[in-house]
């Protein structure tokens, strides 16, 4: 079920963006993959213990900060849209067979939990009188890695709409309700779905945790509002950037969300940059569409380093 509103597609676009550099609600937009023969499916077998255990670059815990400017003919670089962006960790309480399978493979007692806030400002947002906030929290295997649960708040200007959606097997179960109006019948939703499945939130992540080599592609599965898109990814080429982390080497990688049967109608393009390194942060994404272009740019990271990074500085 894929919304007509254009406003809707470009705020939820720029989320999707925005985490992987940025672009996941301002214009709410996505990108992940049933993996291909390299990748395992489901019921196939999952990562080794050594690939399981090794740690994502997000773990413990990460905020990212990111600013999306927008430019159209005379009009260029206005501030739209902040962006908050949270990795952390919390206990396993329920169990799924995703879980189960993980548990086995790391010994790990722990589900990843993503967070997601999104909200317009600045001369732009008083412009067009778009004032918008959305939040989304996606809970996520780590092993398999592969979204178990993700719930989303949208708020633009006086509407406003719940929505959660579950994955079990091999199924996508949507709802969404309007919290001024509880008499108001809930909208659903259900797809099939095979392999590991994302979010619009944790596909970012998941980006984060490839094997990023210029000239590669491969496939996402990404779910969003009840329905399932197959996304390609091509990683484009090598180059250093100035960012808020310094000069560093990054690659750019595009999502094609754009496109018939695609996340996004029409045409555009998608490219986000992220460090050529252990961190994997996506310091900047870049939008263009025929509205305009909307470049996201990372402005603050925040780390806690594992105990074992702190028993090394100490020992140091």
């Amino acid at each position: 079920m894929k919304t007509k509103n254009q406003n809707v597609f470009a705020r939820r676009l720029i989320l999707s963006a925005a985490c992987v550099t940025a672009a996941f609600c301002l214009w709410h937009g996505s990108l992940v993959n049933a993996q291909k023969a390299s990748e395992p499916a489901r019921g196939s077998s999952f990562p080794s213990s050594s690939d399981a255990a090794r740690k994502h670059p997000f773990e413990p815990t990460e905020e990212l900060v990111y600013v999306a400017e927008f430019s159209r003919a005379l009009l260029k670089k206005v501030d739209v849209a902040d962006f908050r962006f949270t990795a952390s960790k919390q206990p396993a309480l329920q169990k799924t067979s995703f879980d189960a399978l993980d548990r086995q493979r790391d010994g790990g007692d722990y589900l990843l939990k993503f967070t997601g806030d999104i909200s317009s400002k600045g001369f732009f947002s008083k412009l067009f009188n778009l004032r918008f906030r959305e939040q989304i929290e996606s809970i996520v295997a780590p092993a398999s890695f592969t979204v178990q649960k993700t719930k989303r708040i949208d708020e633009q200007g006086k509407r406003a709409r719940i929505s959660e959606t579950i994955y079990n097997d091999g199924k996508v179960i949507w709802t969404e309700r309007d919290p001024n109006n509880p008499s108001r019948p809930q909208r659903k939703a259900e797809a099939p779905f095979a392999g590991r499945v994302q979010d619009v939130l944790s596909a970012i992540y998941y980006l984060r945790t490839q094997p990023l080599e210029v000239g590669r592609s491969f496939d996402i599965t990404v779910s969003d509002s009840g329905a399932v898109y197959q996304v390609p990814v091509q990683v484009i080429e090598k180059r250093r950037k100035k960012t808020v982390l310094g000069r560093v080497e990054a690659i750019r990688v595009d999502p094609q969300v754009f496109g018939p049967d695609r996340l996004l109608d029409g045409d555009g393009q998608f490219s986000i940059w992220i460090t050529n390194d252990s961190r994997r942060i996506p310091v900047s994404a870049r939008i263009k569409m025929r509205y305009g272009t909307f470049d996201i740019t990372l402005r603050k990271v925040t780390q806690q380093p594992t105990a074992q990074e702190s028993l090394a500085r100490v020992e140091r």
